[in-house]
């Protein structure tokens, strides 16, 4: 594997998969998220797992999407790619997720950790969905996930703005679980996972997927508008030049076209 790390018993029945793209702040590229649900998809099989944590490093849980693999995309190019097969598909895993969350979680990051059933944080975790800063809005979950986690005022001005809430805006939102040091961020996740891993794991899983149930009703038609409304922004001048500024390391010149 090459963009992430797999630990497959990092504690008793615990899993442990880590994002490897240091440099790139583990920006998510197709080829990282198919190598993630692949992985996902096997210890979903495997008796010998009953958790799964899936985390960065500390400066980053995932600082977002890979722009260079989209800058240059049409809509019906984004449409034939079809990337979020590979998340549908993550969605979909048995086993109770846990995100274990350092330094950045932001865009595709921040919809990655959502996508978890739980979030363990260092006190150094910033989430954010700053999609809007370079002529695109979320598309993997980001205006459905937050909004049903921490209500729609927060949500709105976060998604509308690219605004950054900090680890403890995100408890008292009630978007994570709960906040550590960053030297035990790893470690008190660990631990919440091998607390699970101690019950039923046909128990857990049903459990989970009663409690996803309850809140992803409607969710997948949300999901399909939002979707749409992504693919769309891939006919804006303003996305071309958006993800151009970003590369460049430039602020955009947007034209409202």
């Amino acid at each position: 594997m090459k963009y992430i790390q797999l630990t497959e018993q990092y504690r008793p029945y615990v899993s442990l998969i880590q994002l490897n793209r240091p440099k790139e702040l583990n920006a998510l590229n197709m080829e990282l998220m198919q190598e993630l649900q692949q992985t996902l998809t096997t210890l979903d099989a495997d008796t010998n797992v009953r958790v799964i944590i899936i985390t960065g490093n500390e400066k980053a849980f995932a600082a977002g999407a890979d722009i260079k693999q989209m800058a240059d995309k049409k809509t019906i190019d984004m449409v034939a790619i079809d990337q979020f097969k590979t998340w549908d598909l993550i969605k979909k895993t048995k086993k109770p997720l846990i995100a274990a969350v350092s330094g950045f979680a932001l865009g595709g990051g921040c919809e990655l950790a959502m996508t978890c059933d739980m979030i363990v944080a260092s006190e150094t975790a910033k989430f954010g969905q700053p999609e809007i800063k370079i002529g695109i809005m979320p598309g993997a979950g980001g205006t459905q996930r937050l909004t049903k986690a921490i209500g729609k005022a927060k949500a709105m001005e976060m998604v509308l703005t690219g605004s950054f809430i900090s680890a403890e805006e995100a408890l008292n939102y009630g978007l994570i679980n709960k906040i550590v040091p960053v030297e035990l961020y790893l470690e008190e996740t660990a631990k919440l996972a091998e607390t699970i891993a101690a019950m039923s794991p046909v128990a857990a899983q049903l459990a989970k997927e009663a409690v996803n149930r309850a809140f992803e009703t409607h969710l997948d038609e949300g999901l399909h508008f939002e979707r749409k409304n992504f693919y769309l922004t891939f006919s804006s001048e303003d996305q071309k030049e958006g993800m151009k500024a970003f590369i460049e390391k430039r602020n955009p010149e947007y034209q409202g076209k």
